[in-house]
């Protein structure tokens, strides 16, 4: 079910990994480019088409929108243990990303010069959530606690439509969370033709100013093709794990973290990385044995079987350097001393630190969000949070004296450049 990669063999494998990254956007890019291109010209009458081809749901305009009434509903179909747990994670969450907030600052220098940088929240927002075979109403929070902490005004959500007896409507879970985080607007829509619809706007679902949530590949690709139209957060990939395992690890724990990401679906990557021969064999064992209780194990064989590896590394120098190069969306650190591997640790987006910190932890409850950076971006990117949902502006006042002091550096780098109307702008102040 996982392939086994030796200390020598695993720069190859690592070259085949990031092979198989490079290509995985390339063959739906057309059909993407078509489904916005209709939703840029078409509008509702856009999303109505395509929600009947993808979803297979017929839907008039009229009915995209959320109404009060269908979340009223939605919360006498939701578990009562559910409602605390979402409040005990919205507490959680919010208390993180509080202290996110970035400061304002302002100098006052000689010759009375001000500087200085200025936070304004965007102003309009969309968000995406996943509908498909499963509910993420903890994706709701982590996108739109964030947002409202940062300050936006506005905040639309849009998530795939499903049938409930006779009625189309989002996911109850779905709503509920976003009700509980005062969400302004929700819209019965997904896919690359819903991200369209918030790039552009429609007669229906307001244009927003940035997009963020992550989704299947056409979601990623169509936030892809309209970045520019409209901000983005982050391009998702499928979802991945490294686990990094000295000998005194417990193989039941690392199988179980393994299978937990490997569920999500067959594209999603589980990789271990330890230096113990012993924990790579009774991983394997307890891999075959988990996962045979498990609902989703037809997706988790096929993801284990495309994605999944173990690399045994000659000591921890390598399996550092292993898990840098993957750069993983989630590293958990099961050894003895995990601090000490951590401090080799420089691309990762969530580290979860002991046998006791599973990655789950990190998706629901803990605080920190889970939207991450996938596919190695980890290398670049970072979670998304606060400054995501803020733009910074440089304030610059100069006075008379201080322009002419610096006059003559504003004319020599002027001429240089070649641009003499630059300089002529600061030199009629003086004439």
């Amino acid at each position: 079910m996982i392939k086994m990669i030796g200390k020598n063999e695993a720069d190859k494998e690592l070259s085949l990994m990031e092979e198989r990254r490079a290509a995985a956007y390339e063959e739906k890019s057309k059909a993407v480019a078509e489904i916005i291109e209709s939703v840029r010209k078409n509008k509702d009458k856009a999303l109505i088409k395509y929600t009947k081809k993808f979803d297979n749901i017929g839907l008039s305009v009229k009915d995209l929108k959320v109404t009060e009434k269908e979340i009223s509903e939605a919360y006498n179909q939701v578990d009562k243990g559910f409602i605390k747990a979402l409040k005990n994670a919205i507490k959680n969450i919010t208390f993180f990303h509080e202290k996110q907030k970035a400061d304002e600052w302002f100098e006052t220098l000689p010759n009375d010069v001000v500087l200085g940088v200025r936070n304004n929240p965007i102003r309009k927002v969309g968000v995406y959530v996943p509908g498909g075979t499963a509910a993420y109403p903890s994706t709701v929070l982590m996108n739109i606690i964030p947002a409202k902490v940062a300050g936006v005004e506005e905040v639309i959500m849009i998530s795939p439509p499903m049938k409930r007896g006779k009625k189309v409507t989002c996911n109850p879970y779905v709503l509920v969370a976003a009700a509980e985080v005062d969400v302004s607007s929700i819209y019965k829509v997904g896919g690359a033709h819903g991200i369209a619809a918030l790039a552009f706007g429609t007669p229906t679902i307001p244009k927003v100013d940035k997009i963020v949530g992550p989704g299947n590949i056409y979601v990623t690709l169509a936030k892809k093709e309209l970045f520019g139209i409209v901000g983005i957060d982050k391009l998702a990939g499928p979802s991945d794990i490294l686990i990094i395992a000295d000998t005194d690890s417990d193989a039941r724990f690392i199988a179980a973290d393994l299978l937990s990401q490997a569920e999500h679906d067959p594209d999603a990557q589980a990789i271990l990385v330890t230096d113990s021969q012993d924990v790579a064999a009774k991983v394997t064992e307890e891999l075959e044995k988990q996962v045979e209780g498990l609902s989703r194990k037809d997706i988790i064989r096929k993801s284990m079987k495309n994605n999944g590896a173990i690399f045994v590394t000659k000591d921890m120098k390598q399996a550092i350097d292993i898990a840098n190069r993957i750069a993983p969306e989630h590293l958990e650190i099961m050894a003895s001393k995990p601090q000490g591997i951590l401090e080799g640790i420089s691309n990762a987006g969530a580290v979860f630190l002991g046998p006791y910190s599973p990655e789950v932890v990190g998706d629901y409850i803990a605080g920190p969000n889970h939207v991450l950076p996938t596919g190695g971006s980890a290398r670049f990117s970072s979670p998304l949070g606060v400054y995501d949902f803020i733009k910074k502006q440089s304030i610059i006042g100069y006075t008379k004296p201080a322009l002419k002091e610096v006059l003559p550096d504003i004319k020599i780098m002027a001429s240089i450049e070649g641009l003499d109307a630059h300089a002529r702008s600061a030199e009629i102040r003086f004439e």
